[in-house]
């Protein structure tokens, strides 16, 4: 397990889920409401969703990049894009 320390760092936490998305798990609550960490864990696996902040799950692109990738994804989306026909048509 990483230090405290390096789970609140942001170059060594974006390199992490580049090569494995759910890395995101063991980063820091403000990392996982970190827009570009996020975006680059789901991009590489799409279940790192369920790791991202409650606010970054409301955001569309996040989804979409998820749920492109795994529609399973979209199970861990806010209420309101699991009801977005776009969002569940790319699901």
């Amino acid at each position: 397990f990483a230090s405290a320390e390096l789970r609140a760092d942001w170059e060594f936490v974006l390199t992490a889920v580049y090569w494995n998305g759910c890395a995101l798990e063991f980063a820091s609550a403000e990392l996982r409401g970190d827009w570009e960490v996020v975006l680059t864990a789901v991009a590489q696996q799409a279940d790192a969703l369920r790791y991202a902040s409650t606010e970054l799950r409301t955001y569309r692109e996040v989804v979409l990049t998820a749920v492109a990738q795994n529609g399973c994804a979209l199970e861990f989306a806010s209420p309101d894009l699991r009801a977005d026909w776009e969002i569940v048509l790319t699901a």
